[in-house]
């Protein structure tokens, strides 16, 4: 096996032959197979374990032998400890979930402290199995039964293509010790009731099965690298960008069959997930939304807006009196000239003398009105929008410069016909937005 592994890292994860690296170790036979293997290889890499506290004496046991295995293999360690039981109380978790958040949080913090860019783990094709067959009971897409990616950002997994069994044949041959974690036998889990309960059957079927999975996945994943391919070209046909913006036409998203899975590949990597009501936008009334963590998809008549969410709505900013420039939320230019030119869409003329400092930069509010250049009256904001055929998007976007609390400028729109030169103006200010 270690010939193989010496060339299968060559093939495929050269960069650990580069350069130091974190492995991640529990003590148990995966991960301590994995380091004799880097360490035969003669890799550079330290040692990283978790004592998540939850065990008694079997944890700190593991957390021994794991010290005796760097010292032996000549390699750094990092360890540190975790209560992992209150993390579950206070964040309502389960023990797994709460134990995986708890060391890749560590494992990051480690790998930037040392300046280590790689996370080796010790996943194997047996895991990989698990983890299809728990998505498969979940009812997962193809994303869910691709299993477990060789490489995702910096974490590598090695030991992928190997079974539990080669590595077990590994360790036995070559008289390797290890760490038995008892909760594996416990049933009460989903993954050892799968372990231990299902997967045997299924390999007393077929003597080959785990190989038989193992072509399954890789052809799982060309056809999930087909879809993509195929995604990011509609993407590119139909996602248009503008002012950060993204465009998308409803009616060439209704030509799209099956739609619903096309809405989902589409959409999903925005962090959607209630998928009935985005296939209701399309035929919703304007203004319609929904609503991911950190996005919003908006119904403008013929089209889908896509956009961040705007975390700036009530935020204010204050511009002191002598200000020359701002380069936030938005870039102005401030400075007193001694003629005024003609007002243009990104730059107007203000009667310096007509303003209270500090001058303010906010969002609109309901019942914002002005009184639009060369316009007779007040207007309602709204109505101004309305005319300007803004949509939702556009007008939760748009930035108003303010004098006290009266508008002085729709930055980029319409200034405010209050605060215009007139005859008796003795100071002219010059404000212009940069795009």
């Amino acid at each position: 096996m270690l010939d193989d592994f010496k060339t299968h890292v060559s093939n495929n994860f050269p960069e650990l032959l580069k350069g130091p690296f974190l492995l991640a170790c529990s003590g148990g036979v995966d991960s301590v197979v994995l380091a004799h293997l880097c360490s035969s290889a003669n890799m550079d890499f330290s040692l990283a374990h978790c004592n998540f506290n939850l065990r008694g004496s079997a944890s700190d046991g593991d957390e021994l032998f794991v010290r005796e295995l760097a010292q032996k293999l000549n390699r750094p360690i990092y360890v540190t400890h975790f209560n992992t039981t209150g993390y579950v109380q206070k964040n309502k978790v389960s023990v797994q979930v709460a134990a995986r958040e708890l060391r890749y949080a560590w494992f990051k913090e480690i790998m930037s402290e040392h300046g280590l860019g790689i996370l080796v783990t010790a996943h194997h094709a047996d895991d990989n199995l698990e983890t299809f067959l728990i998505n498969l009971s979940r009812g997962a897409g193809i994303d869910g039964l691709t299993g477990i990616p060789v490489k995702s950002n910096n974490v590598y997994r090695p030991l992928l293509k190997y079974s539990r069994e080669q590595i077990l044949e590994y360790a036995q041959k070559n008289a390797i010790q290890w760490r038995e974690d008892e909760s594996n036998k416990d049933t009460k889990y989903l993954r050892n009731k799968i372990r231990l309960n299902i997967i045997p059957k299924l390999k007393e079927l077929h003597p080959t099965f785990l190989h038989n999975f193992n072509n399954t996945q890789k052809y799982l994943n060309q056809t999930q690298a087909i879809a993509k391919n195929e995604l990011e070209n509609i993407k590119g046909r139909l996602f248009v960008e503008e002012n950060g913006i993204i465009k998308i036409p409803v009616n060439e998203l209704k030509k799209l069959k099956p739609l619903e899975a096309y809405l989902y590949g589409l959409l999903s990597d925005y962090g959607f997930t209630e998928w009935n009501n985005v296939l209701g936008l399309l035929d919703a009334i304007s203004g319609k939304q929904v609503h991911s963590e950190n996005f919003v998809l908006l119904k403008d008549r013929n089209y889908l807006i896509l956009s961040r969410m705007d975390d700036t709505e009530n935020l204010e900013y204050t511009i002191e009196e002598g200000t020359s420039c701002i380069q936030s939320p938005v870039q102005l230019e401030f400075s007193v000239v001694e003629e005024k030119k003609e007002n243009v869409k990104n730059v107007i003329f203000l009667d310096k003398n007509t303003l209270k400092y500090p001058l303010k930069l906010r969002k609109w509010k309901k019942g914002d009105y002005f009184y639009p250049l060369g316009f007779h009256g007040k207007k309602k904001l709204s109505k101004y929008f309305k005319d300007e055929k803004m949509n939702l998007l556009a007008k939760e976007a748009q930035w108003l410069l303010c004098s006290d609390d009266e508008i002085v400028w729709v930055i980029g729109k319409r200034a405010d016909d209050r605060f215009k030169i007139k005859d008796s103006t003795t100071k002219i200010l010059r404000v212009a937005l940069k795009i």
